[in-house]
């Protein structure tokens, strides 16, 4: 105790005279006075004097954002929002401290200025110094998976640089919109053509009208219809048209469109689609737009969307399921293919569009997905050749033997050899793929029927099933196209084959009072293209026997297949039209057919752009130069060699 030091003095203080009192007090508060006035000598940082003394500035502290934050928001504005979501600590760390100071002393005004000069060089040294990492914890998933989807864009492909639209036009071997935009010398082809372009507009207006931005127009009731095939996407009609719009020359409504596009087109959707609707409608429809016209809005709306759907391929093999989830990226097979299978139809009908994603990108990414896809093919077993139309995406095997060229496998087929086409006749993959495809094809599905028909039946565990779907008759045009580049001694062959199903599909129009034809016809109990079923006796503006028409025109120029062409528009006009567009009906052998109430996208994608192809001169949209996708959306022969070559040719001129 203190006390117990000083002579005389008890512990309690007790006992003491007047002038020892005073004398200890005395020396007591000089003690104090002291000690005190020596807090005024020590350092400002000493802790004593924050202790016991305020200090005699004021701070206010201001947390200001740090420069990482704000670099991470110019890339999106919706993730500026994000970034500032950090925990508190997390905030202070990564923040500078304000410190706004009253006025003091000259001496600590000097002290302050010295403060100042270390505080620059402080501030001078931290921004020398690379931004910190923000921690995983720190960011919201959104931004995650924002930041993924910029890291999948930054990838470099074969080419190393960012795609030259310029540069493409220039390796076109004509004008994309032939000389004089197609148009017929003969005045009644001219004539049909505009025919044509009247349905066009008639459709595109009523859908302007009472469905702007919906997915299709129900004519009968006036108004728009969405549905759950496209995951929360609108505008299917829209996107589905542009090309339509551009290559008829309707450009004001291709303005209104691509207006549509750039303002109301919103990918952040969070629901069920169909990866292959929406890669052949949307992706296609998109990368088409910017083919066709080099407006950057569609290629960067068309990388967008396709950043969305690669996580569906994430399984065990690689092959993508058939449902994804936009927003969450997460897939599943629909609930009704067997045994959680995907459809050969689904996931071998992206080749086209992602080949292209890769080609506008330079990211590789997405053309190794569908190569992968192609590589898991060539390794299973087929049966008799042939491939069946489930596959499991988890152990990579057929689930069931069902073999068709209509539903569920058509545009495998399709794209196998359109991509040999679109390689400028390169991927020897695709081309023996596909020729090996259809020898087992001819092999075990094509007939002949009693009364002459040419068709391709469906195989169920090697039982024929005598049945042909609208579908399938695309393979007509298919297999035209495809007729030079295979065998020499087999050219002519698979040149009568893609006539003679053309044919059969006419013939299963010809047979019915509408002239339209039915969703599928068979071939058994005395009937020759022939539906049989009164579910398969409906029409939904289907394009697959006037693809064919088109195709077969351009390959042989034999006038049967305008007039066919023709036919078919007429019976449209009387039997689809209504007051507010066109829609499909429910039974093709009956002159007073329903209405289905619905104009579907792919009528003004596919249908009457196939008929407006049909009635044009062959320089508009030369085949030399495009290859349709399947939903009849022009993408560009890849001319890797030209590419480079007028890369090279500009270096030289500018050396």
């Amino acid at each position: 105790m203190f006390f117990r030091k000083l002579p005389g003095v008890s512990a309690s203080g007790m006992g003491l005279r007047l002038s020892q009192k005073f004398i200890f007090l005395l020396f007591l508060s000089g003690l104090v006075t002291l000690c005190f006035g020596a807090l005024f000598f020590l350092s400002d940082s000493a802790r004593i004097k924050r202790i016991f003394l305020p200090r005699a500035e004021s701070q206010t502290p201001a947390v200001e954002p740090d420069t990482t934050a704000k670099q991470h928001s110019k890339k999106s504005d919706k993730s500026h929002d994000h970034f500032k979501e950090i925990t508190p600590a997390k905030a202070v760390t990564s923040a500078k401290i304000k410190v706004i100071s009253q006025k003091s002393s000259p001496t600590s005004e000097k002290k302050d200025a010295e403060k100042l000069t270390v505080k620059k060089q402080e501030d001078q040294n931290e921004s020398k110094r690379p931004p910190p990492v923000k921690p995983r914890y720190a960011v919201s998933k959104p931004v995650e998976q924002e930041m993924e989807r910029e890291t999948v864009s930054s990838k470099k492909g074969k080419h190393g640089s960012p795609f030259d639209y310029e540069k493409f036009r220039q390796c076109l071997q004509k004008p994309i919109l032939g000389v004089e935009n197609g148009q017929p010398s003969d005045p009644q082809t001219r004539e049909r053509r505009e025919k044509v372009k009247e349905m066009m507009k008639f459709s595109w207006d009523n859908y302007k009208t009472y469905a702007w931005g919906k997915n299709e127009l129900q004519p009968l009731t006036r108004n728009g219809h969405v549905g759950n095939m496209f995951g929360g996407l609108r505008g299917a009609s829209i996107v589905d048209s542009l090309d339509t719009l551009y290559i008829m020359g309707m450009l004001e409504e291709f303005e209104e469109a691509k207006s549509w596009v750039e303002k109301e087109l919103d990918m952040n959707s969070n629901g069920e689609a169909s990866l292959f609707e929406v890669n052949i409608r949307y992706v296609g429809g998109l990368l088409s737009a910017y083919y066709l016209t080099g407006e950057e809005v569609f290629k960067k709306k068309a990388i967008e969307l396709g950043e969305k759907l690669l996580p569906v391929f994430n399984t065990p093999t690689g092959i993508p399921r058939g449902v994804i989830n936009l927003g969450s990226g997460t897939s599943w097979s629909w609930g009704w293919a067997s045994a959680g299978s995907s459809i050969l139809a689904e996931f071998g009908t992206l080749h086209l569009e992602f080949v292209h994603l890769t080609e506008v990108t330079g990211n590789p990414t997405y053309s190794e997905k569908v190569m992968n896809i192609r590589n898991v093919l060539n390794k299973i077993e087929k049966p008799h050749g042939l491939y069946p139309n489930f596959l499991s995406p988890v152990t990579g095997n057929w689930v069931q033997h069902h073999v068709s060229i209509g539903g569920l496998g058509d545009s495998f087929y399709e794209y196998l050899i359109k991509s040999y086409l679109m390689s400028d006749k390169r991927d020897e993959q695709a081309k023996k793929m596909y020729y090996d495809a259809l020898e087992a094809i001819e092999t075990n599905l094509v007939q002949k029927s009693p009364g002459g028909l040419t068709y391709i039946a469906e195989w169920r565990g090697g039982v024929l099933d005598h049945k042909m779907g609208h579908l399938a008759c695309f393979s007509g045009g298919m297999i035209g196209i495809g007729a030079d580049d295979g065998e020499p001694e087999q050219r002519k062959h698979h040149m009568d084959l893609a006539a003679e199903i053309t044919h059969t599909c006419h013939e299963s129009y010809a047979r019915t009072a509408t002239k339209l034809g039915p969703e599928a016809f068979r071939f058994d109990s005395g009937v020759e293209a022939t539906a049989t079923r009164m579910s398969d006796r409906y029409y939904i503006l289907r394009p697959e026997v006037v693809e064919s028409y088109m195709y077969m025109w351009r390959l042989t120029h034999d006038p049967k297949y305008r007039e066919w062409g023709w036919e078919a528009i007429q019976a449209l006009e009387k039997y689809c039209r209504v007051d507010k567009g066109f829609t499909g009906i429910r039974d093709v052998y009956t002159t007073s057919p329903s209405p289905d109430n619905m104009q579907q996208s792919f009528f003004l994608a596919e249908t009457l752009k196939y008929l407006y192809l049909l009635f044009s001169d062959d320089d508009l949209l030369p085949l030399d130069d495009w290859v349709f996708n399947t939903e009849a959306h022009p993408l560009p022969v890849i001319r890797t060699e030209c590419m480079q070559g007028v890369e090279a040719g500009k270096i030289q001129q500018q050396q």
